[in-house]
């Protein structure tokens, strides 16, 4: 059997620089994608020389839309079919939903969903021909309820774990794996590019970018659907299913907000 490959969109940080030296670990060929050429460059050389595999470098803004297309082409173009895709990139905002910019939350939608969507309907066909890899998307615990005060940010996670679930089911039978990683609050750069560091969720004490990834990596490997990080997110995602949903709401609403000084 042929070497896999695996591409991983926002690897330059966090989850995704850490979800690739997961699987260069395994010894699997990737594909490195984000924004950030430099950053991708210096883990690519870290990655060839620590675990001796093969990684190229894509340098590509996901939140325009003809990203997706043009990422294909380079990959025909370097002759590399790609067993799994690991959607990881993703942004998010805090604030309420009439005082964000547009542009950002119509960007957060074209990344966290639509590119999302665009990728992997471009990718999973060749992957069912020859059934083999499977994707590992990055939702988020923002995945199992309403979120007033990062509105969009938590809608955007609810559909790409849905999405997921439902992938999962069509594609059983078919030796693909189809994972939704739904981690909590994680100490990355995310917390300041989302405006979110001062709210009272992510006061609260976050899990470490390698330790979610690992997580991810193993649930993937175990073919699990979906894997959420830390036990007290779970218990805290599964108790969402039985509070009312107004109570649901507020809890999240307060979380949300930021911190009061003094």
């Amino acid at each position: 059997m042929s070497m896999e490959t695996v591409l991983v969109t926002g690897a330059s940080s966090g989850i995704g620089r850490e979800l690739a030296r997961c699987f260069a670990a395994d010894g699997s060929r990737l594909v490195l994608v984000a924004r950030k050429g430099g950053a991708l460059e210096s883990l690519a050389g870290e990655l060839r020389q620590v675990h001796k595999i093969q990684a190229q470098v894509v340098t590509a803004d996901l939140a325009q839309p003809e990203a997706p297309a043009r990422l294909l082409e380079q990959l025909r173009f370097a002759g590399l079919k790609v067993d799994v895709l690991v959607n990881n990139a993703g942004i998010g905002a805090q604030g309420c939903f009439a005082e964000l910019p547009l542009e950002r939350q119509l960007a957060m939608v074209q990344l966290n969903v639509t590119s999302l969507t665009h990728l992997t309907r471009l990718l999973l066909p060749g992957m069912m021909e020859r059934r083999r890899g499977g994707l590992l998307n990055v939702a988020s615990t923002a995945a199992f309820q309403p979120g007033p005060g990062m509105a969009v940010y938590y809608a955007t996670k609810a559909f790409v774990l849905s999405f997921t679930e439902a992938l999962a089911e069509e594609l059983a039978g078919t030796g693909l794996t189809v994972t939704a990683l739904c981690p909590g609050p994680t100490a990355t750069n995310f917390l300041v590019a989302a405006n979110a560091q001062a709210s009272r969720l992510f006061s609260l004490s976050a899990m470490s970018a390698e330790t979610v990834a690992q997580l991810g990596h193993r649930a993937f490997r175990g073919r699990r659907v979906v894997a959420i990080a830390g036990l007290r997110n779970q218990l805290l995602a599964f108790s969402v299913r039985f509070a009312p949903r107004s109570v649901v709401r507020k809890v999240a609403k307060y979380l949300n907000a930021a911190k009061r000084r003094g």
